[in-house]
């Protein structure tokens, strides 16, 4: 079987003179108008391709929002093309940095409104991911941020470490690990990093924090000693960062993450179930991205997705 062909790509939205705007792209090899997206660069994950894609396509840097969906269809050469769909609000600062000038492959770049878009666009798959961002813009919660939740990487055994549990290290593999997530992170502009205080998470973290500057913040409040021992305190943590609304990476432990999934859900006015489970039951290096309103946290999680590293 023929292997498909992956891309992504965001409606990329901004607000001028207090309406929500879309920007469509004119592309000139197609003379089409259609939404930024590209395919998958080998090595990379999907919302890694989306911001690059953006960027290159429209010179526009942006953080990931809300999924919004899947497109697919088959190409010409009969190979299916999946590609995969962000929010992502554009700044007037990243507007005002753009460096776009037309060229081969993008001819001009428009922001049009939500209504002209859908008329404006030459397929409907496009308009099919634009409807799903107009659920969005109806229900008021376009702007958000996102609590991560990530668990460690692949960390050497108990049974082979001598130490202390929270002194265990990580494998070559979860060394890999935490270095393959790091642009999918960036991808959703996160904005602090906190971490349990066990080697495997400060070292699950750290290249996260060296790649974006942010400074590593250490607590015992997600950590598993803690946790077994009844004395963390995931709700004081979880409720900062519902406060702060700016997205954050929680970095723990396997036992933990449930309790953090929940404290997010309570925070939030959101309903628990079986879900929060599900976004919780992670392998070593993976992450759940918990996306929240902005305007109004209390209205709930909006969705979660989870990501698996490359390594």
């Amino acid at each position: 079987m023929t292997s498909a062909v992956y891309a992504a790509g965001a409606v990329c939205w901004r607000v001028i003179e207090g309406k929500v705007h879309l920007l469509v792209i004119h592309r000139t090899k197609y003379a089409d108008v259609t939404l930024p997206k590209g395919k998958v660069d080998p090595g990379e994950s999907l919302p890694q391709t989306a911001v690059r894609e953006i960027l290159e396509e429209t010179g526009l840097t942006v953080a990931l929002g809300v999924p919004l969906g899947v497109s697919r269809y088959h190409l010409t050469s009969g190979r299916e093309k999946v590609v995969h769909y962000w929010a992502a609000e554009v700044s007037d600062a990243a507007v005002r940095a753009s460096t776009f000038v037309p060229n081969g492959e993008v001819a001009a770049l428009e922001w049009v409104s939500p209504r002209k878009a859908r008329s404006y666009l030459s397929y409907d798959r496009d308009v099919d991911i634009v409807n799903a961002f107009l659920k969005l813009l109806e229900e008021g919660v376009t702007s958000t941020f996102a609590i991560v939740a990530l668990r460690h990487g692949k960390a050497v055994q108990a049974s082979g470490w001598d130490g202390t549990d929270a002194s265990r290290p990580l494998t070559a593999r979860g060394v890999e690990q935490a270095a393959s997530i790091v642009p999918s992170l960036q991808a959703f502009g996160v904005r602090r990093i906190i971490t349990s205080t066990a080697a495997r998470c400060v070292t699950t973290a750290s290249p996260l924090a060296a790649a974006t500057g942010i400074d590593l913040r250490r607590t015992d409040l997600i950590s598993q000693d803690a946790w077994e021992q009844g004395e963390a305190d995931v709700r004081k943590v979880v409720g900062k960062r519902v406060r702060a609304r700016k997205t954050a990476v929680l970095c723990s432990h396997g036992p933990v993450l449930p309790e953090i999934l929940r404290e997010i859900a309570l925070a939030t006015g959101s309903i628990t179930g079986s879900y929060l489970s599900t976004a919780a039951d992670l392998p070593t290096g993976a992450f759940s991205i918990v996306h929240l309103s902005v305007t109004n946290p209390s209205s709930g999680i909006i969705t979660i997705e989870t990501h698996e590293p490359r390594a």
